[in-house]
């Protein structure tokens, strides 16, 4: 392509490319796709999105097109590969200026800059740190701000390349720039504090944001750039000062109102202090044994004492317990049972866990854990109130453990108590027995400490097995508190039904099973119950089976939630499954539902999934009466058996189980049920290709 020729056409396409007729758009696209192989055609795109006059969706899109290129035709043995002489012209092109006034394009340049590195630095490319470095340096805050964006891309594409001779060049370059990466951030941070100290908020803004980038920076550099970081001074001294930056920017927490510009970005720059201790302890476990202590002391005096009232956030908290957690846990740190087999570093590692995790420090941990964290709040109250179903879903399902503060609550808990049992199992136990008795029902604190000590209780179940007379405590403690009716004590029979879920497979005597389905029916019929999956024996059950079966089939039908049905489906499908043909009489409301629940959930992939499994032990249930069931059953299995129909993605493994008993059941071959080997060429020949 000739480039003065060239960029007029190009960027007319690529104005047209923008346009939201599909008439105009779709040529245009072709068009591009065919300009993708020309030589010359990534000059003439580089030119156009450097173009600050144009428009802006137009040079967005010529960086969305190079960047894209680079994936494709970047290598040099990909094909139509680029040329030699074009890609020295374009690197040069793109560390020109550092000046592209747009956050959004800026953050694709330097995405882009970064995928060429990833090939090119810095074999091809031995200039492109010295620039960046350079251009950080510079005092225009536009172009500083840029090159320090790209700096942190750069780095960060880089510490992700495996192989051993890119970790090498890794390794150099880490140790080449790493001085100049602390001596920045220092200055960043320093001139932000010093900005906030004397109220000037936009600059204080600006300079945090570029703390934000050159402390990414260095975390790319400090956890992946070093074989043994420990005996690097500067890396050390950078880990040690993290914890007094990180003291220093809570206390900024104080004095910056909530709707400031500089909030958000305050508690993101916080958050990534975790994460650098976070990825060095897992990157470098005994690296970081000279850490533990002052990492402990941090994180229980912010977390579980009152240092950090007024100062901690949610997301702060989930990540100190991320940090106590993978200390605690760390394998690295736990000595072998025959000590002469374990390191030094090991046996050091664990000394420092061990003075300080004493009787005290862990009782003040659990105690905090069980009657601060494990309560419910009034936000969690309300929704339970006024929308039951959305409340058990986000409680049982919620998010991972390391992002959400409820169940990293209950990680941590687990993981202490499990690693300091003989400790805790005492504090726990005398907070039990201070709970016996009746509960005033005005004292809405007394009920939620109860509820959480209870949850606590179900939690450590396996810890507490030899310490907990739990049919003792069932039949004197816990159904009578399954009885009580008031409305203000729901939480505790919520509570007190799943703990015994919890129990029920660690220590829980048969003969009193049909106690227990007494119980779990009269909170069905209620609708104050969260659907556990029990393990019972069959012949006990079968007295309650139409009862309890009739009462679920109910709850199916009642709630909206696909999460909440699924389950409730698996506790049906569990039920059906063990009492096997003896469920024949009471299935034909479920058989009727279930075509109407299959339509209502086309859009629900994994409740289908729920359906396919209920019926696999519907089908083994009814036996040859099955067949009463294929104007529903056989489509289904159709559909989800069809490679050509996009849901098979999800249905087929069930599918194909569900097809497999309805042919162990059948009385006989019908036409219908041959007609849906028509899919098993396509089945065979997706096997084969994977």
């Amino acid at each position: 392509m000739d480039l003065n020729s060239a960029s007029t056409v190009v960027l007319q396409v690529l104005t047209q490319a923008t346009s939201q007729d599909t008439a105009v758009l779709k040529p245009a696209e072709e068009q591009l796709k065919q300009w993708e192989t020309q030589p010359g055609f990534y000059s003439v795109l580089l030119n156009i999105f450097t173009n600050h006059s144009l428009d802006v969706n137009v040079r967005w899109l010529a960086v969305l097109y190079f960047k894209n290129g680079i994936d494709r035709y970047w290598r040099r043995v990909a094909p139509h590969a680029l040329s030699e002489e074009e890609k020295t012209s374009l690197r040069a092109g793109l560390i020109t200026n550092f000046n592209e006034p747009v956050n959004q394009i800026a953050t694709q340049i330097s995405v882009l800059i970064a995928k060429v590195a990833r090939v090119d630095c810095p074999r091809q490319w031995p200039e492109l740190i010295p620039t960046l470095v350079e251009s950080v340096k510079v005092q225009d805050d536009l172009q500083q701000h840029r090159a320090l964006l790209t700096f942190y891309h750069v780095t960060k594409t880089l510490a992700s390349k495996r192989l051993a001779a890119d970790r090498k060049l890794f390794y150099d370059l880490t140790s080449s720039i790493y001085s100049f990466a602390c001596s920045l951030w220092n200055h960043h941070t320093d001139t932000f504090l010093q900005q906030i100290c004397t109220g000037d908020e936009a600059a204080a803004a600006n300079s945090l944001e570029r703390t934000l980038l050159s402390l990414k920076v260095l975390r790319k550099l400090t956890v992946h750039g070093f074989v043994e970081p420990h005996w690097n001074a500067e890396v050390m001294g950078f880990l040690h000062a993290v914890f007094e930056r990180l003291k220093q920017f809570l206390e900024c927490s104080r004095s910056i109102r909530a709707e400031s510009i500089c909030r958000d970005r305050l508690e993101k720059t916080i958050i990534l202090f975790t994460k650098v201790l976070l990825d060095f302890l897992d990157q470098h476990p005994f690296s970081f044994t000279a850490l533990i202590q002052r990492s402990l002391e941090f994180s229980v005096s912010y977390v579980f004492t009152e240092a950090g009232e007024g100062v901690v956030f949610e997301q702060f908290i989930v990540q100190c317990m991320n940090l106590i957690k993978m200390i605690v846990k760390n394998y690295a740190y736990k000595p072998s049972k025959n000590i002469e087999d374990s390191s030094p570093e090991t046996l050091e590692a664990h000394k420092i866990k061990t003075a300080f995790f004493t009787y005290p420090t862990l009782m003040e941990i659990c105690r905090r854990l069980v009657t601060h964290y494990f309560l419910l709040t009034k936000e969690e109250l309300t929704m339970w109130e006024e929308d039951p179903e959305s409340f058990t879903v986000e409680e049982t399902g919620g998010d991972s453990w390391k992002y959400s503060l409820r169940p990293c609550t209950e990680v941590l808990f687990i993981d202490i108590f499990h690693e300091y049992n003989q400790t805790l199992t005492p504090v726990l136990l005398e907070m039990v027995h201070s709970l016996q008795g009746s509960t005033n029902m005005e004292n809405t604190n007394a009920i939620l400490i109860k509820d959480a000590v209870y949850n606590a209780v179900g939690l450590a179940a396996y810890e507490l097995f030899d310490s907990v007379d739990f049919d003792q405590w069932f039949k004197n403690q816990l159904l009578a508190e399954l009885q009580v009716s008031h409305d203000r004590y729901k939480p505790i029979r919520r509570r007190v039904i799943w703990l015994i879920g919890q129990w029920i497979s660690v220590k829980f005597k048969s003969d009193l099973r049909p106690v227990l389905y007494e119980a779990i029916r009269n909170l069905l019929q209620d609708r104050d119950l969260v659907v556990n999956d029990f393990e019972f024996r069959t012949d006990q059950f079968l007295p309650y089976l139409e009862s309890m079966f009739t009462l679920l089939f109910q709850l199916l039908q009642e709630v909206t939630q696909c999460d909440t049905k699924m389950h409730v489906l698996h506790v049906l499908s569990c039920v059906i499954e063990r009492v096997n043909m003896q469920i024949r009489p009471y299935v034909g409301c479920l058989v009727q539902y279930l075509p109407l629940l299959w339509k209502q959930s086309e859009e629900h992939n994994m409740l289908r999934c729920a359906i396919l499994t209920t019926l696999i032990h519907l089908v083994q249930g009814l036996g040859a009466d099955s067949k009463n069931l294929y104007p529903f059953l056989l489509p289904v299995i159709q559909l989800s058996t069809d490679v050509s129909q996009p849901p098979h993605v999800y249905l087929l493994e069930d599918g194909l189980e569900l097809w497999l008993v309805t042919l162990e059941n059948s009385p006989c071959l019908t036409p219908e049920l041959l007609r849906i080997f028509q899919n098993m060429s396509a089945l065979l020949g997706k096997s084969f290709t994977n």
